[in-house]
């Protein structure tokens, strides 16, 4: 709707076999430079993404780890990479992504961003507290 003549060169790059979160950070590092040249990196997914829970009306640790993840996104560039390396140790993180294909993408993401991140997304569905994130 923005653009109509949908002149809008896009390119979709895909997640790499295994999720790696370094390899992931270090690949919107090198996509980073981009930005300089209006480029708009946009990762799908959320903070919670487990299927066969979503429906189930309760918790199951989604809050614990969406603030750990809330913490971690917010954080300065250097110590947001070690935190999101690091996200399999955080509070109900297998609960929330038991396979980290819908959080791969903010890797990519963080990555490419100088800064630290705002949440633009933040709600409960279903029982389950979900957040999204910008970073300019």
């Amino acid at each position: 709707m923005i653009y109509p003549e949908a002149r809008i060169p896009v390119v979709a790059l895909s997640l790499q076999h295994g999720y790696d979160p370094q390899r992931h950070l270090a690949i919107g590092a090198a996509l980073a430079p981009l930005r300089e040249e209006g480029v708009l990196v946009i990762g799908s997914g959320m903070s919670y993404h487990n299927l066969r829970r979503i429906f189930d009306g309760t918790d199951d640790g989604a809050a614990q780890f969406d603030e750990w993840l809330n913490e971690a996104a917010l954080a300065p560039a250097p110590l947001r990479a070690e935190r999101l390396i690091a996200w399999e140790r955080a509070p109900h993180a297998r609960d929330a992504h038991p396979q980290e294909d819908h959080l791969a993408p903010l890797f990519v993401v963080a990555g490419a961003a100088k800064i630290a991140a705002e949440r633009d997304y933040h709600d409960v569905i279903y029982g389950k507290t979900l957040s999204a994130f910008r970073f300019d």
